[in-house]
């Protein structure tokens, strides 16, 4: 079927894209993931980080897509074939907050445009979410949490902290949420409490 779009809007459409896709590339760079990790996209829907962690992660690594969407999940599974892309692991979930992953099996977990009471509206089921992570969470892995600005409750931070986790750093972004947009967000990279790093200053 004909775009309906003229030639030079279908142009800038197609640039703005593939800008909107390199500025969140950069952005899941930044926040530390690389070659090689296994990523849990939980609530990945259709896929806007998905595909970008997967080609970011290469060969060697492995996302795991995870979401109870089905219709979502299948969308998200034909992008990575078009892409041909291997690394992607799809999880149906019922909406359980048991996470099928083993122990310590995960370097980072990405929780973004998911962690509020829109989706987890009682607190056991944020916190009984946020023991899950910790489980499947390597001794060094990261949690990065984004949410929209005006979805960020009062007490989030301290909720994730009372589960055991330290704020590693804030980080002022512009980030996809939709394919269209671009939106001004915080993303908040968290650490195991307990987690020490192994670097030492010469």
């Amino acid at each position: 079927m004909a775009s309906l779009l003229p030639c030079p809007l279908l142009s800038m459409f197609k640039r703005f894209e593939t800008e909107l896709e390199s500025r969140t590339l950069e952005v899941l760079q930044q926040i530390g993931i690389r070659r090689g990790h296994t990523v849990l996209d939980f609530g990945c829907g259709v896929g806007m980080y998905t595909i970008l962690v997967a080609t970011i992660v290469g060969e060697q690594g492995r996302v795991y897509a995870l979401d109870k969407d089905k219709k979502a999940l299948d969308e998200l599974m034909q992008k990575a074939e078009s892409a041909a892309l291997k690394n992607i692991k799809r999880m149906e979930t019922s909406g359980k907050l048991e996470i099928d992953l083993a122990d310590e099996s995960v370097d980072v977990v990405l929780l973004f445009d998911v962690f509020h009471s829109f989706y987890f509206p009682q607190a056991d089921d944020r916190k009984r979410l946020l023991g899950e992570i910790y489980r499947i969470m390597k001794p060094s892995a990261f949690l990065s949490i984004s949410v929209w600005a005006n979805l960020i409750e009062p007490g989030t931070e301290d909720e994730i902290k009372n589960a055991d986790f330290r704020l590693e750093k804030g980080i002022p972004e512009t980030l996809s949420h939709d394919d269209k947009n671009l939106e001004k967000r915080r993303i908040l990279n968290f650490r195991k409490a307990r987690y020490v790093s192994t670097i030492v200053a010469t």
